[in-house]
């Protein structure tokens, strides 16, 4: 969705944007803010956590449980209730599904266990943010919402050809919404960086840049066998690599099919007025 004006953009009577771009650059914390200004809140890694694997994580849970006696009575006599408390701040139970590949004794799941998990990703992923159309009717037609905004995950851009208009996801996003980069800087990506150094997080990679980036990894540290391989050592190692990865194509997404704002004046905007006109203004430097 390009738009041949600025003003069809800021006089339309129902707006639509999807907010791409690495994470902490704040595309979650513009979504809540926007969900005060009365705007539809859609998270896609919530949807994915919900309707798509919702069924996975707990069944692992359940499969923790059933390795405790006293739980996996309790289990199989229908006595307690296991769930995902999932939520739009608290992603967890879909990070700790989808783990880190590495040593059992360290936390780590086994490599072809983890590229099963990281397959039901993708295939969740893309659903969700296929579903970006009946999501913006649904908020209109049931809630009365007439502004949407969409909340994609770092991975979006793993799921789909950044240059190809026919791309199942890019036809679908392009053409129920706008789609928006928010462009962070060397120095956003040398601090989520040193936040994940802190605090690991699963991630999601493309299967042959997993492939590839998992034999540099134990070719460098001298190891042979995979549940020889150090989990958050390897998360470390490859988190940068994937990060670098992403930003070209992150670029590429805004050139070809999109427009651009930069995270630092993203963390200016203060309410719904202020963020129509950040983005007419990005509108208006695309058309120049």
């Amino acid at each position: 969705m390009l738009f041949k004006t600025v003003d069809e953009f800021i006089k339309a009577p129902r707006r639509a944007v999807t907010v791409f771009g690495m994470a902490g650059v704040g595309k979650t914390r513009l979504s809540a803010m926007l969900r005060a200004s009365n705007w539809f809140h859609y998270s896609a890694d919530y949807r994915i956590g919900t309707r798509y694997m919702g069924e996975f994580i707990v069944d692992n849970f359940k499969r923790e449980a059933m390795k405790v006696p006293f739980l996996a009575e309790l289990l199989r006599s229908d006595s307690i209730y296991l769930s995902s408390n999932i939520s739009f701040g608290n992603l967890d139970p879909l990070s700790t599904y989808l783990g880190t590949p590495g040593n059992p004794d360290q936390g780590g799941l086994p490599l072809a266990e983890y590229q099963r998990r990281q397959e039901q990703h993708r295939v969740a992923e893309i659903e969700a943010l296929k579903d970006v159309p009946y999501f913006i009717e649904r908020a209109n037609t049931l809630y009365g919402y007439g502004d949407f905004i969409a909340d994609t995950g770092g991975s979006l851009i793993e799921v789909i050809d950044p240059t190809n208009a026919n791309d199942p996801v890019v036809q679908t996003l392009t053409g129920a919404t706008a789609l928006l980069y928010i462009r962070g800087t060397g120095k956003d990506a040398a601090e989520l960086v040193r936040r994940f150094k802190q605090s690991p997080k699963p991630l999601y990679y493309r299967p042959e840049f997993l492939v590839e980036k998992w034999a540099e990894y134990k070719l460098i540290q001298g190891i042979v066998a995979d549940d020889d391989v150090d989990p958050k050592g390897f998360g470390l190692w490859s988190f940068e690599a994937l990060l670098h990865d992403r930003l070209p194509r992150y670029q590429a997404l805004a050139d070809n099919f999109g427009y651009v704002v930069e995270a630092s004046d993203l963390a200016m905007v203060r309410d719904g007025d202020e963020f129509v006109d950040l983005m007419a203004a990005a509108i208006d430097k695309r058309m120049r």
